[in-house]
């Protein structure tokens, strides 16, 4: 059996460290567990012990977990790549996405959210290095499609998530913002 509680209290013993060293109150910092390629089980463990949110960059595999463990105290956070065959299950099964792009993919899944759920929280995904291998919006045409995204019904512009080139002493962040 899983038990994931003193990984997930010494977790949250860090961000507690972390907000204070930054000024920040923790309670406004959400803890995502990415659960890509972990059972059912684990996740349900995780839960059990007070963990809501669940990333995943699979979209097959993320839906069997949704299916299987639903949505009714869990958030569900799509982390990978948007591929535009997949929009219309992001747009249905999950509540946050880490990592929109392209405005023609922001207007597939603004079309496709199901219009009793609650607006899909996006957070737009930015290629601060402008690194060949890595996905994300060129710093430069970032204002253009926030401004676009922030138009669109049934979506909901949370922030920005840029992966670093690696530096020394650096590790990869998520920095992103909440009301």
């Amino acid at each position: 059996m899983f038990k994931p509680e003193k990984n997930i209290s010494r977790v949250r013993a860090e961000i507690h460290r972390a907000a204070q060293a930054a000024g920040r109150n923790a309670n406004t910092i959400m803890l995502v567990a990415v659960s890509k390629g972990q059972p059912v089980e684990a996740i349900a463990a995780a839960a059990a012990a007070g963990v809501r949110d669940f990333g995943e960059n699979q979209v097959q595999e993320a839906l069997k977990k949704v299916a299987a463990l639903g949505h009714a105290q869990l958030r569900w956070h799509f982390i990978g790549p948007v591929q535009s065959n997949k929009t219309c299950a992001i747009a249905e099964h999950f509540d946050w996405l880490h990592s929109l792009d392209r405005l023609s993919i922001a207007e597939r899944l603004a079309r496709q959210r199901p219009p009793a759920m609650a607006p899909l929280e996006v957070c737009l995904q930015v290629n601060i290095d402008r690194e060949a291998t890595k996905a994300g919006v060129d710093p430069d045409q970032l204002e253009a499609l926030a401004l676009g995204v922030a138009a669109l019904p049934n979506l909901r512009l949370r922030g920005l998530m840029a992966i670093p080139r690696p530096r020394a002493g650096a590790r990869s962040v998520w920095s992103g913002w909440q009301e």
